[in-house]
């Protein structure tokens, strides 16, 4: 009799968790996800429903421009349960159609706030929609500990495969992938170097608020999940060395990604060059079908200066500065009120 021995279920969730490793350089890999916000989804929504935070008919509501909607509209699906997602034009025509195929209502806010972001707006139309479902959910991807969490999974795959690493870098959102990977990491080797990739604009690391081109990363809020202390280094990256490298990325190594990973890789390549000896990991949590009427269209690119590349170097700073180009610090673990205070001592 022949004996046969399933496999562990896998499913559209599951298959999805953990990133393809790829050799980038001589001393540099890319952690490659399909989709690398359903790590945190997929936890957050499984521990509700096992906790019975998520009952039959709770309605999950979260305020999202990006694809961390697009991952709990999947885990949503999957499990039967309405999902309402509050965004704003960032959420692209594509992205919008695929998540309203999978059941989701999606709440547009179209404005902006006086100060041109839409973050404020879009928690403010959050609380509104919760008010009219009494039975509801809030995942709170930028304050949820489970977001950091989650990636636990992620720094154990990541150690399994390639033994010591000696720095990480990645984009700086809601501050669970870097954090949570980072503290992962460290219980290996407490000597990790982790690289910040932000914005100029973005308020997560002392900059003042400011419009943004670059979107996927960057906030106009700070997360409760962002620890500073997390952090050895913190990148400013523009736009235009972002989308740049998201093409190098696609006609070099065939990585079908969007900006937010071009912005990983641009300060990722920077530094591996001037660390060989470092065994470096970047973060790539994004694809590139999103992008392919934008940063894929070189008529797009071409149409505003701030989507060229300067092509320069980084420009070391003692502090957070809101410059347009690209600029970096050493962080060295510290609070924003250290940093703060150095900045007051130093002029």
């Amino acid at each position: 009799m022949v004996v046969f021995h399933s496999e562990p279920a896998v499913n559209a969730v599951t298959a999805d968790l953990l990133p393809h490793l790829v050799r980038l350089g001589p001393n540099l890999w890319g952690a490659a996800f399909k989709l690398m916000k359903m790590v945190p989804a997929h936890r957050i929504v499984t521990t509700a429903v096992a906790t019975g935070d998520i009952g039959p008919d709770t309605v999950i509501v979260e305020s999202t421009s990006g694809t961390f909607g697009l991952a709990l509209a999947v885990n949503a699906a999957l499990i039967g349960r309405r999902l309402v997602l509050v965004t704003d034009p960032a959420m692209d025509d594509r992205l919008c159609r695929r998540v309203s195929d999978l059941g989701t209502t999606i709440e547009m806010c179209p404005t902006p706030s006086a100060l041109g972001e839409f973050q404020t707006v879009r928690l403010a139309r959050l609380e509104a929609v919760r008010a009219q479902y009494p039975d509801n959910f809030w995942p709170r991807q930028y304050d949820n500990p489970l977001n950091a969490a989650s990636y636990g999974i992620v720094a154990e795959h990541l150690a399994q495969r390639l033994g010591r690493i000696d720095a990480l870098i990645g984009p700086v959102g809601s501050g669970g992938s870097m954090c949570g990977t980072a503290a992962g990491l460290r219980r290996h080797h407490s000597d990790l170097v982790a690289v910040g990739v932000d914005t100029p604009g973005s308020v997560l690391f002392g900059q003042p608020d400011q419009v943004r081109e670059l979107r996927g990363l960057g906030n106009s809020v700070l997360p409760g999940n962002l620890d500073h202390t997390a952090f050895d280094e913190v990148h400013w990256c523009p736009a235009g060395e972002a989308y740049r490298e998201t093409r190098r990325l696609h006609a070099q190594h065939a990585l079908f990604h969007g900006p937010t990973s071009g912005a990983a890789m641009a300060v990722a390549r920077w530094w591996s060059v001037r660390n060989p000896q470092a065994r470096t990991v970047v973060m790539l949590p994004d694809q590139g079908d999103r992008y392919l009427d934008t940063v894929y269209d070189d008529s797009w690119l071409s149409a505003d200066p701030r989507r060229r590349a300067a092509g320069s170097e980084p420009c070391e700073v003692k502090r957070p500065t809101g410059e347009s180009h690209w600029t970096w610090m050493r962080w060295d673990r510290r609070t924003p009120a250290e940093v703060l205070v150095d900045r007051v001592a130093g002029g």
